[in-house]
Formats: C-alpha cells, sequence, structure tokens
C-alpha cells in the first residue's frame, strides 16, 4: 500500500513537472493608457482559463513603447510575444513581413463586427496584422457648467476661432481656457498637429513629395496653435501629452480639452474624474474647408514574426479584443461605459452601452468620418489621417515634433520651427528618394 502511494504521489509530481515544463510565459509589451492597465489588471481572467500561459508585462509610456517595440522588431530581438501597436505601424510592418496574420482567432471571434475604418487601417491585402483593442478618434472635451457660466453655447461642429474666444473667456486664475498636447513626439504633438493641420487646408507633402512646411498654411496652423495656448493654455504646455492633459482636465483645471475619443470613459468617471458630471462633448473645429481636425487611430494586438508562442499570443488576442471582453469590463467594473471603445458595431448597437457613455455616437460619428485616404482638403500622395504612412514618418514626425514643441516653449520662433522643419524634411525624402 506505502509503495502504491508512493507511486502515486510520484506520477502526481511527474504530471506537475510536465505541465509546468509546457507552461508557455508571454511577454507582453503595451502603453500605460487606462484601457490598457484595466486589460492588465483583468489578465487574471485570461490566465484562469489557460493556466499553461503566463503573462509577463512591459508596459511603458507611450513614446517609449514605440521606441522599444520597433527596435525589438527592427533588430528581431524577439523580445516580446504580442506588441501593442498603432494603426501607423501596421501595415507598413505587414508589408516588411513582420507581423503575423492573425487568421486564427477563432470561430466565435467575428471579424465583421469589426468597425470598418479601424479594421481596414490594420489590414494589409485583406488579411488582419492585428486586433484592435480600442478605437479612437478625437473630440472637443469640455465643462459645460464653465460655459454655462460663461454665457456660451458649444456647437456641436466649432470653428476653431470659436474655440480659441471661448479658451480665452474661460481662462480664470484657478482655470485654463484651453488644454492640448505639447511634448514632442510623432504620436504625441504631432499627431494633434498633423490633424489640426488638415483643418487649416495643410499638408505634409504635395503631389510630388515636396515637403510644405514653408506654406503659409502650415504657418497659419503653428502660429494659431502656438497664439492659442499661450493665451488660454497651462504655462507648460510644452511638456503635456495625453496623459498630463487628462490629469488636468479631471483636476478640474481645463475648460477645455481636445484629444482622443477613448479619454471620454475617463472624464467622465467618477472614480477618476472631479468634473465627471459636468462634461460635454463636440466635434473637433474646423475653419470651414470642409475637414475637421479629426483623426483616425486604434491601439491594437499583434504577434511579431520572431515570436516562437503565436499559438498562445493569438490565444490572448483573441481574449482581449473579442466582445465577451467588453462584457467583462462592464460587469467587473460596474459600468458599460468603461468597455474599450470604437472597436466593434455590436457595442453601438448595445442599448445599455447607449445609455451610460453619453458620448457614444459622436464618438462614432468622428470614427466614421475620418478618411486616411483623403486627409486633407488639397491632394496629397500619402495615406494617414495624423501621420503619414511610409517609414520615415516616424523619424521625421519626432524631429518636427521637437521642433514645434520648442516653438510653443518659446525657445524657437514659429518662422524658425517651420524653416528647419522644411529643411530637415526634404533632405530626409530626398536621400530616401521620395525627391528626384
Amino acid at each position: 500500500m506505502k509503495t502504491a502511494n508512493t507511486l502515486i504521489a510520484l506520477a502526481g509530481m511527474l504530471a506537475c513537472s510536465v505541465s509546468f515544463a509546457s507552461a508557455e510565459t508571454l511577454t507582453i509589451a503595451t502603453v500605460n493608457n487606462g484601457d490598457m492597465v484595466r486589460m492588465q489588471k483583468l489578465s487574471s481572467e485570461f490566465t484562469k482559463a489557460n493556466p499553461d500561459i503566463t503573462l509577463n508585462w512591459v508596459t511603458l509610456e507611450e513614446n517609449a513603447l514605440r521606441e522599444k517595440v520597433t527596435q525589438d522588431i527592427a533588430t528581431k530581438a524577439g523580445q516580446f510575444d504580442v506588441l501593442t501597436i498603432g494603426t501607423y505601424e501596421v501595415p507598413i510592418w505587414a508589408k516588411k513581413g513582420w507581423l503575423v496574420p492573425l487568421d486564427k482567432l477563432g470561430d466565435n471571434y467575428d471579424v465583421n463586427d469589426l468597425i470598418k475604418p479601424i479594421r481596414d487601417g490594420l489590414s494589409s491585402d485583406g488579411k488582419l496584422y492585428a486586433a484592435p483593442f480600442y478605437g479612437e478618434s478625437s473630440m472637443i472635451m469640455y465643462r459645460k457648467d464653465l460655459f454655462d457660466k460663461a454665457g456660451l453655447k458649444m456647437p456641436e461642429s466649432p470653428t476653431w476661432d470659436f474655440v480659441a474666444d471661448a479658451a480665452k473667456k474661460l481662462k480664470t486664475a484657478d482655470t485654463y481656457g484651453i488644454c492640448l498636447r505639447g511634448k514632442a513626439g510623432w504620436g504625441e504633438n504631432m499627431a494633434f498637429l498633423t490633424a489640426m493641420s488638415n483643418s487649416f487646408g495643410a499638408r505634409w507633402f504635395d503631389e510630388n513629395w515636396k515637403p510644405q512646411f514653408d506654406s503659409p498654411e502650415w504657418k497659419n496652423t503653428l502660429t494659431f496653435y502656438v497664439n492659442l495656448l499661450k493665451d488660454a493654455g497651462p504655462p507648460d504646455a510644452s511638456s503635456n501629452g495625453f496623459n498630463e492633459n487628462l490629469t488636468l482636465f479631471n483636476q478640474g483645471k481645463c475648460a477645455m480639452w481636445i484629444d482622443a475619443t477613448v479619454a471620454a470613459g475617463f472624464v467622465t468617471d467618477k472614480g477618476q474624474s472631479t468634473v465627471y458630471d459636468k462634461v460635454g462633448f463636440a466635434l473637433a473645429p474646423n475653419t470651414g474647408l470642409g475637414k475637421n481636425a479629426n483623426w483616425l487611430w486604434a491601439w491594437s494586438l499583434a504577434v511579431p514574426a520572431g515570436s516562437q508562442k503565436t499559438e498562445a499570443a493569438e490565444k490572448f488576442i483573441a481574449w482581449a479584443t473579442n466582445k465577451d471582453y467588453s462584457a467583462l469590463v462592464a460587469k467587473t467594473e460596474g459600468d458599460w461605459a468603461k468597455a474599450p471603445p470604437g472597436t466593434r458595431t455590436s457595442l453601438y448597437d448595445n442599448a445599455d452601452y447607449q445609455k451610460a457613455a453619453p458620448f457614444a455616437q459622436l464618438t462614432l460619428d468622428s470614427i466614421m468620418s475620418a478618411d486616411p485616404t483623403k486627409p486633407t482638403v488639397k491632394p496629397v500622395p500619402y495615406v494617414g489621417v495624423q501621420f503619414v504612412a511610409i517609414p520615415e514618418f516616424q523619424g521625421m514626425g519626432t524631429r518636427v515634433g521637437g521642433l514645434f514643441s520648442s516653438a510653443l516653449a518659446g525657445s524657437t520662433s514659429v518662422d524658425d520651427a517651420l524653416s528647419q522643419a522644411q529643411t530637415d524634411v526634404t533632405r530626409t525624402m530626398t536621400k530616401a528618394g521620395y525627391i528626384k
């Protein structure tokens, strides 16, 4: 009997050791935005259902994440099994063979439920290469109570002149009239400024890939932006990105904030925002030229071609971006408004979500109206609303973002920043062969 028990115990130990040996650890690189932080918290539900998979998280600030992930995939270092990347990288990296096509997400995944502009931006040659965790455009978030007090009424589709006038009237000793991105980065201040420039009639390049920073449209854009923040923004605006402005708005220090539609769920969250019940929403501004300053983006999950754990990685991605995940967030948080927005048509057809999220329809309208194939007033040879979908853009956007952030900080003039941007981008595009 003793021998039999010993054998049973040994067999159990052996089974455990085999199970442990076959367990896979997925290393996931992600951004420190609120929805991603929540995903990490809820991932215990995934590992509970998949005990053979463990998760190792690398969570970074937006600019740092982009740099680290780009370096890792370009050098084929293989540090990560799941990447959090955006709409800019996906088609470029897919064409380079750096990403695994996501064609094994399961029969119940329902790819056709993904919102078409979001899905199209994450596909190449008809194949999905990244699954959207949340999608976004941009909008105005504003303090209804402060507008009422000042006798102002926000139009559904305001002009930039209205926004600037209102911002100056709303600035007080305790509240900034407006908060906008100023932190340098192709996905920080240049995401905002490129979308803004579209509404002013500007463009990065003409039809022959000649840079356009010496155009009057770009001068009007950057001058308006710098003056607006100098007159009505926070004193350290050149240091503020998405997260910094979110904090300011939630603390009641911004009368207006123009940024990603995904922020709507945070500024109306009673647990995060001191002004959660005082927020109104409007379309991103325009100048009457036919383009609003709204962008199109998705933070998405992808599998690098160098991963040796593709099956487990796709299983995790399917869990995190499926319809059931939205329901899990709603159940766990007790609020449908906290479900990741902007990815699935079914979410916007959900009566519970519509009731909980007053910003739902405006978010969907903003996403659907952004056209990456015709992002500007004048014709352009590129695709992309707040970015140019070419490999060289990441470096150029970062450098130009630094110049424009310096102009906002006052360490260089608007004219000098534009002149240096024109020279830098012309040099890059000539060297890359776009300009003959």
